[in-house]
């Protein structure tokens, strides 16, 4: 145990902690001990005797009455000038208080430590040992005691507030608590390099809080002072004083960061399931609460185990009233910045919070503070398990609220910036649209990966399961293979879905988003309706059809298909390694298609062709329909006669060569005029 740190300040000397009365009315060599009395040792015999609890005091009357009000207003009251006994088992501090008070009416010195000055102020105070019935009578004395002495001293402060544990209200009602409080949280919040006093340090590895055991460390002008050097100082106090000095370090400025780290090392301490690793399971759960049935607990003595609630009609535990209260008073001191406290840390809480029956007011508080940095939670700690007697056997309601309160932070920080210059607020637009994209993209990959565990439980409703996969925006999911593990998962523990349930189930999955390996293996999944299977051939052959167009355009240079590439080169970064390793097959399989396509093609040219000829020989029919021989005479008649007005100019006006080259000319004109 510490001992309290004699200090001389003020001018005031206290006698190293010794308090003694300098008015001697009954000379004794002090107290004996006689099983369970106490008697004084000098010749008078007793002749009063004071009862608290199993502990009898047998003293006189008038040390007492001299200095004690409470004992004259006792005697007066009872109009019994003989009377010999009181009962006083509502005295704070008990045996151990009335003791050293009873020593100070008979001026025996009692030695005033940081253990004892608590309960003998709230004794003192109950007695009623003021200075109207004599000068520096014991509530003087132990109230400069703690102002001078024990306020100074950081490990006195914490001894002293720990003390008061058991003195309430009297220790709060007389300043105490906050006093001590105010003093801790000063000096917590002093520099590092500044301190000169000893403290205990973090220890290093996590053990029970047991206080009065702890190594003492000093500073050193060689190793640094760190910044968390109160921590486990302050973590042996019981909750509601730790609330108090957390509240008075927030008053004076502390980061919240600290802050935040104080509040999860002290539950690490106190709540040791929260630092445990559990996996949910129903027979964990089970196992648990049939251990904590059998054994019980003392409130608030040695470390707090994690107990799993029982049955929903059963009355709680003392110590799960004590989580409960050490639950919620954490939840309400959390500092409100972002990344005060870590995701983990938050989930595990609400996981002991749901577990506890905490009020829902601090649940959904709760809720918001892990939507605020959904992000960085792991799918180990989203596993939480339905303790209210759910159909499911992990709590999805849960996380389909706190993916809806991260969307809420989402949307509410992107249109948060309205104070700033043109060209900030473009950056931090710029800024901020990265850094949500990239936390859509995690949260995501976490909302895949949660289904696909929860989808092996059959009584999962498809509604449940289609409602948490659509809540994200389709711009989250660059790839679609996450997804489609979950849908495989949830189809496989659900082999009675109809035909109409399973293209429900699938509409949630984009085909063009998955990988090679996702379409290789969605091809030959049966459990697939035959709709999506075609789908996600056709989109295969798409990208395989863009893959070859992008290589060749890239190795032409065409600026313009860029983007293509791009989004090709995305899509091949987001496909596992087995598409590597399986590349040899799934290489063949694509000239398997290529070869189908291009017979495609020249079936198609063929048929084309064959067309264009058939066109063609049907439009010469139709025009031999239409004509008849009458006209065919009618125009071979127009020819001829057009044929014969042509040859007759011409003969005229070859008359003249045709007289000089031939003697037969009179036969021509014959001939044409018959």
């Amino acid at each position: 145990m510490w001992e309290s740190e004699s200090e001389s300040l003020g001018g005031r000397d206290y006698g190293n902690g010794v308090l003694s009365s300098t008015k001697l009315s009954v000379k004794t060599d002090g107290f004996e001990l006689r099983g369970q009395s106490w008697y004084v040792a000098t010749d008078i015999p007793s002749d009063f005797l004071v009862q608290i609890g199993d502990v009898n005091f047998h003293l006189h009357k008038y040390p007492l009455l001299s200095r004690s009000g409470k004992m004259n207003r006792l005697i007066y009251e009872s109009r019994d000038s003989e009377l010999n006994k009181i009962v006083l088992d509502d005295l704070p501090g008990g045996p151990e208080a009335f003791e050293l008070a009873a020593k100070f009416c008979y001026g025996i010195a009692v030695d005033l430590t940081a253990s004892n000055i608590s309960g003998l102020r709230c004794a003192a105070e109950h007695l009623e040992m003021t200075e109207d019935l004599e000068e520096g009578n014991l509530i003087f004395k132990t109230e400069a005691f703690l102002s001078y002495v024990v306020l100074s001293s950081w490990r006195d402060s914490i001894i002293v507030l720990k003390s008061c544990e058991k003195l309430s209200p009297w220790a709060e009602n007389l300043q105490i608590v906050r006093r001590c409080s105010e003093s801790i949280a000063w000096k917590a919040c002093a520099n590092p390099k500044g301190i000169r006093w000893a403290y205990t340090g973090r220890p290093p590895k996590i053990s029970s809080p047991k206080w009065n055991d702890m190594k003492d460390s000093s500073p050193s002008r060689s190793q640094p002072v760190p910044p968390d050097w109160w921590f486990e100082d302050v973590s042996i106090l019981r909750i509601d004083h730790f609330v108090r000095v957390i509240t008075a370090i927030k008053v004076k400025g502390m980061r919240f960061e600290l802050i935040g780290a104080a509040i999860m090392h002290y539950a690490a301490k106190w709540l040791t399931g929260l630092i445990r690793e559990s996996s949910g399971s129903a027979d964990e759960i089970s196992s648990c609460s049939a251990s904590n049935s059998n054994g019980s607990c003392s409130s608030w003595k040695g470390g707090l185990h994690m107990i799993v609630a029982g049955m929903k009609d059963d009355p709680p535990t003392v110590q799960a009233k004590d989580q409960r209260m050490i639950i919620e008073s954490l939840i309400s001191i959390i500092p409100p910045q972002k990344d005060s406290v870590s995701c983990s840390f938050l989930l595990r809480l609400l996981r002991m919070a749901n577990m506890l029956k905490v009020a829902p007011a601090l649940v959904t508080e709760l809720e918001k503070r892990v939507g605020m940095q959904f992000e960085q939670a792991t799918l180990a700690d989203l596993l939480i398990p339905a303790y209210n007697k759910g159909e499911t056997l992990y709590d999805v309601d849960l996380v389909q609220r706190l993916l809806e309160h991260f969307l809420v932070q989402e949307q509410t920080e992107s249109s948060s910036p309205s104070r700033q210059s043109f060209s900030d607020k473009h950056m931090y637009d710029a800024s901020q649209r990265g850094n949500g994209t990239s936390a859509k993209m995690r949260v995501a990959r976490l909302v895949d990966g949660y289904l696909t565990e929860v989808a092996r439980d059959r009584n999962l409703s498809l509604t449940k399961f289609q409602v948490l996969a659509e809540a994200l925006p389709e711009s989250a999911r660059t790839c679609d293979d996450g997804l489609y593990r979950a849908i495989d998962s949830y189809l496989k523990a659900h082999p009675t879905l109809s035909e109409h349930e399973r293209k429900r189930l699938c509409r949630v999955m984009d085909c063009q988003k998955l990988s090679i390996d996702a379409c290789m293996h969605a091809a030959q999944n049966e459990r697939l309706p035959l709709r999506i299977v075609v789908q996600v051939l056709f989109s295969e052959q798409i990208k395989i059809s863009n893959a070859m167009a992008n290589s060749t355009l890239k190795e032409a240079g065409e600026s313009q298909y860029q983007p293509m590439i791009s989004n090709r080169k995305s899509l091949l970064e987001a496909t596992p390694q087995s598409f590597q390793e399986g590349w040899a097959t799934a290489k063949k399989d694509i000239n398997t298609l290529k070869f189908e396509l291009e017979s495609v093609k020249a079936k198609y040219l063929e048929l084309q062709n064959d067309m264009e000829t058939l066109q063609r020989q049907f439009d010469k029919l139709t025009k031999q329909k239409q004509t008849s021989a009458w006209t065919s005479g009618w125009k071979k008649l127009g020819k001829l006669t057009k044929m014969t007005a042509t040859d007759h100019q011409d003969i005229r006006l070859q008359v003249p060569n045709a007289a000089e080259q031939t003697r037969k000319t009179p036969r021509r004109w014959r001939n044409s005029i018959s």
